[in-house]
């Protein structure tokens, strides 16, 4: 049985590096790996769509979540996806590979479990099918946009907390009332909620949200663990960095991820800027400036812990 350590915090979905002929590059992803520890984040989500799940094969999504969990070498735990099938049978196949790779948790895909068109019951009934063919194994949720988003209705959220067998929620509804709804019914169930959207972050936070998991924490994690571990103590200080990386996550729409990729090297991870996902699409020589002048600006703001002291404090 895997250990539940889904802690509260910093989880970056993470990306994928790939070498010239779009094959993972395993080399770049080790350095990566050290590089989201030494920023002080609290655990990896690994085989997501930051990951281009949708665009590895299945041996791949498992190669990928093994070698981040070597790589991390229990320093912090590592949650994964590769949720991406669409019968049901092939699902059950996948969640076994990737579980068996030593993750912390299976993160299952909301949109998976059932079409557009159809009901939260069919939705219940396939996830029982799940949770019973893995009893012992620790799951989170993702509502992921992709190919649909398919956000947890109340009726939902109310069965995973009942079940006992959910510890995270990558949330992305972005919407203050339903964050506040989702607090209220997971109290006390220990299914943990994570918002990915950084402009609704201390909002949440301050609902009783237990952390960060988006896609920008693939540039400045550091400045989400500084707001989520301290907004209590600075709340002037938590505002600022709040509205700074709120505005900041607009980088979303900018040719992401090859615009995080890019970032990463100016960082001194060794990896390409390509993406399986976006295929022949290039930054920019104006998108490459905005990614620079959007680095010096993080660089700007005071983190009072150092990361590097709250990794050496996992060791």
């Amino acid at each position: 049985m895997t250990t539940n350590r889904i802690a509260p915090g910093v989880w970056p979905t993470m990306i994928t590096p790939f070498t010239d002929s779009l094959q993972i590059d395993y080399s770049a992803l080790a350095a990566l790996v050290e590089w989201y520890i030494a920023k002080g984040v609290d655990g990896l989500f690994a085989v997501c769509q930051s990951s281009e799940m949708f665009f590895l094969e299945t041996e791949e999504r498992e190669a990928l979540a093994a070698f981040v969990v070597k790589q991390a070498a229990g320093r912090v735990p590592v949650i994964a996806s590769g949720h991406v099938s669409d019968s049901l049978e092939q699902q059950l196949e996948e969640i076994r590979l990737v579980s068996d790779t030593g993750i912390d948790a299976f993160v299952l895909v909301t949109n998976r479990l059932a079409a557009a068109e159809e009901s939260d019951d069919v939705w219940i009934e396939r996830a029982s099918v799940i949770l019973d063919a893995f009893p012992h194994m620790s799951f989170g949720m993702y509502e992921c946009p992709y190919p649909y988003k398919r956000l947890l209705s109340e009726k939902l959220i109310d069965w995973c907390a009942a079940s006992g067998r959910f510890s995270f929620l990558k949330d992305t509804c972005c919407d203050p009332a339903i964050l506040q709804d989702r607090v209220r019914r997971c109290s006390g169930s220990g299914l943990q909620l994570f918002n990915a959207n950084s402009a609704t972050l201390l909002h949440s936070l301050r609902l009783g949200y237990a952390g960060f998991s988006g896609v920008m924490a693939n540039f400045h994690p550091e400045l989400y663990v500084e707001l989520v571990r301290n907004w209590p103590a600075s709340p002037e200080q938590a505002e600022s960095l709040q509205n700074f990386l709120g505005f900041s996550s607009v980088l979303e729409t900018q040719n992401y991820s090859l615009n995080a990729k890019y970032y990463l090297q100016l960082e001194g991870v060794p990896l390409l800027v390509n993406s399986r996902a976006k295929r022949g699409v290039v930054l920019t020589a104006s998108q490459r400036l905005e990614v620079e002048q959007f680095r010096s600006v993080s660089q700007a703001f005071p983190v009072r812990i150092a990361a590097s002291s709250q990794a050496a404090d996992r060791q």
